[in-house]
């Protein structure tokens, strides 16, 4: 099942990647609009602020700066690329797409710091990593894509230098203990998002924090960005149906029209309390 898992996943990158970047950009993760999500901001500026915001959520900053960075989930390189450039770092990002792995190493030539990062093809469940090698793990929306929570977050722990940072934002469901299970709708909804954007499951935040407690995981801490970037989805549905973007999903094929048809599942799911924004940050 997992094997099928990951080949979905990498096709469905494969395909939907290059429209991406052409249509909205290099980042291929959530905006921050704030706190209280009210802030009037362009969409790609709000996906730089919500990089800013997670590196000062998690204490990371150019006097304390990693020198080697795991870029889990690096989608074409815009985290990597970003973070290797302002903390003149190295940096390795690792996908389960070959599109994206390459159009990455285009990218980082591009900027002229291929030297300091490398992008390879890679599974985060198996990281072909020696113990003890990154002084930060930064997971931008891809925990979500993981079908072992426990052993993504035991490969993060494993990979780390003693004293690093693992800082992970993931798509996440309501908290269930103190306001009831799951209801047979929603469990509906995440289904179909599960299907459209081939995930395994989803957790509540709390579940990932136990997790990284068991995994032996320091100074845990967590919040909930939810409000603050839920306007990105309506942003990215206003802009999904311009000639340009309509074009491009035709040329993507069949399973990125559907993702572009269900960007309103991730709406709908913010706005009734059932999708949430996690972080997590640990150290070992």
């Amino acid at each position: 099942m997992s094997e099928q898992l990951y080949q979905r996943i990498g096709e469905f990158y494969d395909a939907s990647s290059a429209l991406w970047e052409k249509i909205w950009g290099e980042h291929m993760h959530h905006g921050y609009y704030g706190r209280n999500g009210k802030y009037k901001i362009e969409r790609r500026q709000a996906q730089i602020e919500l990089i800013e915001e997670l590196l000062s959520w998690g204490g990371v900053t150019t006097k304390n700066a990693p020198q080697n960075i795991l870029d889990v989930g690096c989608g074409i390189g815009g985290s990597s690329i970003y973070l290797a450039d302002k903390f003149t770092a190295d940096v390795t990002g690792i996908t389960l797409s070959g599109v994206q792995a390459s159009r990455a190493k285009e990218r980082a030539i591009d900027a002229g710091i291929e030297e300091k990062i490398d992008f390879q093809v890679a599974n985060a469940l198996s990281m072909p990593f020696a113990d003890n090698s990154f002084d930060l793990v930064w997971s931008l929306e891809s925990g979500e894509h993981m079908p072992d929570k426990a052993q993504f977050l035991t490969e993060c722990y494993r990979v780390l230098k003693p004293g690093g940072k693992l800082i992970l934002a993931t798509w996440c469901h309501r908290e269930t203990e103190m306001s009831g299970d799951l209801t047979t709708s929603e469990i509906r909804h995440l289904k179909e998002i599960y299907r459209v954007y081939c995930l395994p499951y989803v957790i509540a935040l709390s579940e990932y924090i136990a997790i990284a407690d068991r995994c032996g995981f320091n100074n845990i801490k967590s919040d909930d960005w939810s409000i603050s970037v839920a306007p990105f989805w309506n942003v990215v549905i206003d802009s999904a149906f311009d000639l340009e973007a309509v074009t491009g999903l035709v040329k993507a094929g069949w399973k990125t029209i559907e993702s572009a048809l269900s960007l309103g599942l991730m709406s709908q799911g913010y706005s009734q309390g059932l999708i949430r924004y996690g972080l997590l940050y640990a150290t070992k």
